[in-house]
């Protein structure tokens, strides 16, 4: 990594970019379903389930490369930024839109979805978790936080794609650092938006109806 990081920080960037792409092909031979919606160069927020830290380079990885490079994960400062090799992987690599997720942030007046809007406003597209937080539980999703609708009333023209990631708590068990090698599936679904006069809570229920309707039957027991 050190050799690496000796590169110019592009360079090295797109280099890591690369491996990565190709190390999670190698190890899980993630394959893209594509239902209801095409991989044309639109802009989008993909909205996907949340389980295992491999989420987000499944979905990026598998994404086709004349997409990716315009799609930015939504992700936390707080690990982004912990050490030196994550603030280059998170930020440069990926290209993340980093949101601070302290309460004394709030209190100084950071608003998150500035960042998020923003990058929108930028022509980037996006991949966000709107559980807040990976799921630990037996339930296939918890309930979504606002930011999603938020986005939606914001950006009204911007799709908002439902993704769903299958099989990453076999590949990437709690507690686990180095993934297993098992087949995993990224499903997009068909682009929702938000209804004129639809509320929250409608919407959120109605998007979290939308992913959960991607899972294989077995998760969604």
């Amino acid at each position: 990594m050190k050799s690496i990081l000796s590169l110019p920080r592009r360079a090295a960037a797109k280099l890591v970019g690369v491996a990565i792409s190709m190390l999670v092909h190698f190890l899980t031979a993630v394959r893209a379903n594509w239902q209801g919606i095409e991989p044309v160069n639109r802009q989008r927020v993909y909205f996907a389930n949340h389980v295992s830290n491999a989420d987000m380079p499944m979905i990026w990885s598998c994404l086709p490369p004349n997409l990716r490079r315009n799609v930015r994960p939504v992700a936390a400062a707080d690990y982004w930024l912990k050490n030196k090799l994550r603030a280059f992987v998170g930020p440069e690599v990926f290209n993340c839109v980093l949101v601070d997720r302290r309460p004394e942030a709030r209190e100084d007046g950071h608003d998150p979805m500035q960042n998020i809007l923003d990058a929108l406003d930028d022509g980037s597209s996006l991949i966000i978790f709107p559980e807040g937080n990976r799921n630990m539980t037996d339930d296939p999703l918890l309930p979504f936080k606002a930011g999603l609708f938020n986005i939606g009333i914001a950006r009204p023209d911007i799709d908002l794609v439902p993704t769903w990631i299958a099989n990453v708590t076999e590949i990437m068990p709690k507690g686990e650092v180095i993934p297993l090698p098992l087949i995993c599936t990224v499903t997009f679904g068909e682009a929702i938006h938000v209804n004129d006069g639809e509320d929250k809570t409608a919407f959120l229920k109605r998007a979290s109806n939308a992913l959960v309707a991607l899972a294989p039957k077995e998760e969604k027991l």
